[in-house]
């Protein structure tokens, strides 16, 4: 007995994340509320910095990386420190990594609104904040393995093999992700361009729902749900298959996202086939959680942690199941760019992410503050509005989906579009998007219950900052005569690093390499030009005011959208676009062939009062871009970064910029003035240029009209 170390596990940096997870889930969740409603009555839409656009990704990331980050760290602390029988590494790294990320949330929230962004879904945030992400990323890692090299427990539990592949995987899609010029201290270039750019952006963007969405939720799931059920994992063998394949399988599934692009075809295939295969280990990690509540399921009933955890484990197996769904080119043909993407996302972030978060949250506040669980009725009750909620949000989402992809789609006998009106197929939905907003409320009072719940419970207790546990000290690991192969691995995690980044590397290497390196891969269009100076300009507006959220600029070869927007869509076309500008849901139509299509005064109109061009329309007014200046001071900068990311600029153009800039908008105004706008200001404000970037659009190749 000489042997056993008495220490103490760290509680405080636990309560700490918890706290900052369901603080980020009141926020995240109101945000979600406002924008429901926006889409139903635009007035809501309050002066520039609360429109829907700018709104949007302070909602997904306060959601993904503030309410689920924390979530995942205060899932990580707690259990890997009892998993290792040892405190974390290093308590002021704790702090450090605690704080640092909050910090990255609250710039997150100041900077987004401000119209501060790089458009790139879940990896809006500026270059100043990719570079403090990384950073406290190094540090949670070099934390998270001072921990497990200092461990007392030889034997690697599943759970951390998860947290492993969590760590190394999102560090590589964000260092790929973020590689960029820097033009001022919040603008950059990506290095990437167009097809490339989209690419990359889909790699990351699908791999970091797989490697922060779903790999550490599936640890914590290997740790908490086990705990609550008071039973052992039901497959040892299983949860090995479902790692290795999901690691592996995964990092390939990005280009499902960009099915019938000008994404060359064989990237496409790829994804579509891992997709497909993802549903194995997906759904063998989803009946190793379920089956371990193998005589437990009386329990559930009675266990509103239980619930909580079965209804996450439920919603992971039915988003897991439609994702590789939606991969069929045949089924993507219907649900790109609709509202079904939206339900589909919905559940598996409030069902998997929120109610195991919230699960999670129930069992371990009354065990660090010593006490029951203040009241387990308000805890069903939570669960029922959450569950209610779920259903309210993603059913009406999957109608309005469905419905928009039918009218986009369906022809008269005469072979003309039956809604050749774009407005007609949206105002349809408005009533799924009301019992929508309505779901997302019930949602919404139920995460303020659980909040109270968790307060109340941390009233009447008394928190244990320190928690003590002795273990023996670590043995030596020995691989016995007749023991499974993989408890070698398990004995050490720098070998376990070294395979899993091996495994995730492969699929972004075989996809990506080929479209860095091999031209053949994206053909040249000789007519493609730059984007004059001012036309950039209105280029960087159109992002910062996130109007890539609702409109695409992707025609896809469909009868369809060929006869409603024109020719379809080239990879030669975007060569120079940077950020890609594809979008992933049409709110509003297609903008690739907009350019041409209507004069200059019906784009300032149309940004002024959006429902005097198009009556019935949800787009917010824009007004301030006929009082704001239109500020050229960052041209020469920009001009230059593009240079030198391959854009073909003639040289000293910089010299130029300014002036050619103010040349195509005095054209501009002159335009507008001939067409009855009286504005003697025009040519210096902000329209003019989103007016010379919209008039762009789709005009670098000819296409003879039908």
């Amino acid at each position: 007995m000489s042997n056993i170390q008495q220490f103490q596990y760290d509680n405080k940096i636990v309560r700490a994340f918890g706290l900052a997870s369901f603080i980020f889930a009141v926020v995240g969740m109101l945000v979600g509320i406002i924008l429901a409603f926006q889409m139903i009555y635009p007035s809501l839409n309050l002066g520039p910095w609360l429109t829907f656009g700018r709104l949007r990704p302070l909602h997904t990331n306060a959601v993904i990386f503030a309410f689920v980050g924390n979530g995942i760290f205060m899932g990580v602390y707690y259990s890997l420190q009892r998993l290792l029988k040892a405190r974390m590494w290093s308590d002021t790294l704790s702090w450090i990594h605690f704080w640092g990320w909050q910090f990255i949330i609250l710039c997150a929230a100041v900077t987004l609104p401000l119209g501060l962004t790089t458009s790139g879904e879940y990896s809006e945030l500026i270059w100043p904040l990719d570079i403090a992400i990384t950073l406290i990323w190094v540090v949670f890692g070099i934390n998270m393995f001072g921990t497990i090299l200092t461990r007392r427990e030889s034997h690697l539990y599943v759970a951390i093999w998860f947290y492993i592949a969590t760590w190394v995987t999102v560090a590589v899609l964000h260092i790929v992700r973020s590689l960029e010029l820097p033009v001022t201290f919040t603008e950059s270039y990506p290095v990437f361009s167009g097809v490339t750019e989209a690419l990359v952006q889909w790699w990351y963007g699908h791999n970091a729902v797989a490697f922060f969405l779903t790999t550490p939720y599936l640890g914590m799931m290997y740790y908490f749900l086990p705990k609550a059920a008071n039973r052992p994992v039901y497959s040892y063998k299983l949860s090995i298959i479902h790692f290795w394949a999901l690691i592996f399988i995964y990092i390939w599934a990005g280009p499902h996202h960009l099915l019938y692009s000008t994404l060359p075809d064989w990237v496409q295939s790829l994804g579509t086939v891992f997709s497909i295969m993802l549903i194995a280990p997906s759904w063998g990690g989803m009946l190793n959680g379920l089956l371990t509540l193998r005589g437990a399921w009386d329990r559930v009933a009675n266990d509103p942690v239980l619930k909580f955890m079965v209804v996450a484990v439920i919603a992971y197996g039915m988003a897991t199941f439609e994702g590789p769904m939606l991969s069929i080119k045949s089924v993507n043909a219907i649900s790109h760019f609709t509202d079904w993407t939206i339900a589909h996302v919905h559940v598996g972030a409030l069902g998997w992410n929120g109610f195991l978060t919230f699960g999670a949250l129930y069992w371990l506040w009354p065990r660090m503050y010593r006490t029951e669980l203040y009241s387990k009725q308000l805890a069903n009750i939570h669960f029922w509005l959450g569950t209610l909620g779920i259903l309210f949000y993603a059913v009406p989402m999957y109608w309005a989906g469905w419905t928009q992809a039918l009218m986009w789609k369906e022809f008269t006998p005469e072979g003309t579009l039956a809604w050749g009106n774009f407005l007609d197929t949206l105002t349809q939905i408005v009533p799924m998007y009301m019992i929508r907003a309505i779901g997302g409320t019930l949602f919404f009072v139920g995460v303020i219950i659980g909040v109270y719940n968790l307060f109340k419970t941390a009233a009447q207790g008394s928190f244990m900052a320190n928690e003590a546990a002795e273990a023996p000290a670590r043995p030596k690991p020995v691989v016995h005569e007749g023991e499974h192969w993989h408890r070698w691995i398990e004995g050490r995690p720098m070998q376990m690093l070294l395979w899993s980044t091996i495994l995730i590397a492969i699929g972004g290497i075989v996809q990506i390499m080929p479209m860095v390196f091999v031209d053949s891969q994206i053909p040249k269009i000789s007519t493609v030009k730059p984007y004059t100076p001012l036309e950039l300009t209105g280029r960087d507006i159109y992002i910062r005011e996130g109007c890539v959220g609702c409109h695409s600029q992707l025609i896809r070869p469909f009868r369809d959208e060929t006869e409603r927007y024109g020719e379809y869509s080239k990879s030669g076309e975007y060569i120079y676009d940077r950020p890609f500008l594809w979008g992933s849901k049409r709110t509003g139509p297609d903008l690739h062939r907009v350019g041409g299509k209507y004069p200059d005064s019906w784009h300032y109109n149309h940004m002024m009062d959006p429902t005097s061009m198009s009556p019935g329309s949800l787009m917010p007014a824009y007004p301030h871009m006929m009082e704001d200046p239109l500020n050229l001071s960052g041209l020469p900068g920009k001009i230059t970064a593009l240079r030198k990311l391959g854009t073909p600029y003639p040289k000293d153009f910089e010299k130029y910029a300014v002036d050619n800039a103010k040349e195509q908008a005095q054209k501009i105004a002159r335009n507008l003035a001939d067409q009855g706008i009286k504005d003697p200001n025009v040519a210096d404000r902000e329209i003019v240029a989103i007016i010379a970037y919209l008039q762009r659009l789709g005009t670098d190749i000819k296409v003879q009209p039908k």
